[in-house]
């Protein structure tokens, strides 16, 4: 689908590309970070409110959107990538904000360059106890299995499918969450490597804003994983969003937006 006023990019790296989408609002660089299946543009409808004051960079990761995969030779590196995108791009200081493995791309690269972003937001990162190093077989398999079951839906099927997922989202959410899931690598999932999330934002000097859901509607961080954050990190500040899951603005982008904005632009209304 085509991106109205979104101006198409890409990076150029050793081994390989980043796409992504701009839309100069602003001197400030907020660079978002999509989630596991998604693409740069299933943050259209945020970055639109946020490129009223600021320049906003809507990135496709490592095998989504029109990025290419990862290296064979080496795990994905996402902190890496990131970094490379902010040099190539000339941004200054900016906001890097991320949604799910996007958000914990986010924490690894303001943990790795803590000097960089001016301020970080992670919209419920997986933060989970016991994290494996890498997915299991089973995970394996599965991603795969779903992934190759969309390339062989409609849009309007692969659509239909979100709207049973995702009841209260917003009729125009599914659109580009429907176009990504055709554009994600099958084997991508192959190539990532965690380490334990306390382990990647010990070292973050930017103001951090954590935001999360309902642990009972599919959130990820609860109450005591946002306490045990702060406590590792006094950069980091947390808040609630009442009536949302894991897809926190897409469930309650009122006051998503409002505490975005907040924490971004101290005293800024609420968004109309």
């Amino acid at each position: 689908m085509i991106a109205r006023d979104w101006q198409p990019g890409r990076v150029e790296l050793s081994d390989g590309h980043l796409a992504y989408h701009r839309k100069p609002g602003g001197e400030q660089a907020v660079l978002l970070l999509h989630g596991l299946t998604d693409n740069g543009l299933c943050w259209r409808r945020a970055g639109d409110l946020l490129a009223e004051d600021f320049d906003v960079i809507l990135l496709d990761a490592r095998g989504h959107g029109h990025s290419s995969m990862p290296s064979t030779d080496t795990p994905d590196d996402p902190a890496g990538d990131i970094a490379e995108v902010v040099q190539c791009l000339g941004l200054e200081a900016p906001v890097v904000m991320g949604h799910s493995l996007g958000a914990r791309a986010a924490a690894a690269f303001a943990n790795a360059h803590p000097r960089i972003p001016q301020k970080v937001i992670l919209e419920d990162p997986p933060f989970l106890s016991g994290t494996r190093s890498s997915p299991s077989s089973e995970q394996l398999k599965g991603f795969r299995k779903q992934i190759l079951e969309f390339r062989d839906m409609s849009d309007e099927d692969i659509v239909e499918f979100g709207k049973r997922q995702h009841p209260s989202w917003r009729e125009d959410e599914f659109p580009d969450w429907a176009a990504a899931k055709k554009q994600v690598h099958p084997d991508v999932m192959a190539r990532y490597r965690f380490v334990p999330w306390t382990e990647i934002i010990r070292a973050i000097r930017a103001p951090t804003l954590l935001i999360y859901g309902d642990p009972t509607k599919d959130g990820i961080v609860n109450a005591d994983i946002a306490a045990q954050a702060s406590r590792l990190n006094p950069s980091i500040q947390s808040v609630s969003i009442a009536g949302a899951g894991h897809n926190v603005r897409r469930e309650n982008f009122a006051e998503y937006m409002r505490r975005v904005r907040e924490f971004l632009l101290p005293g800024a209304g609420r968004p109309g």
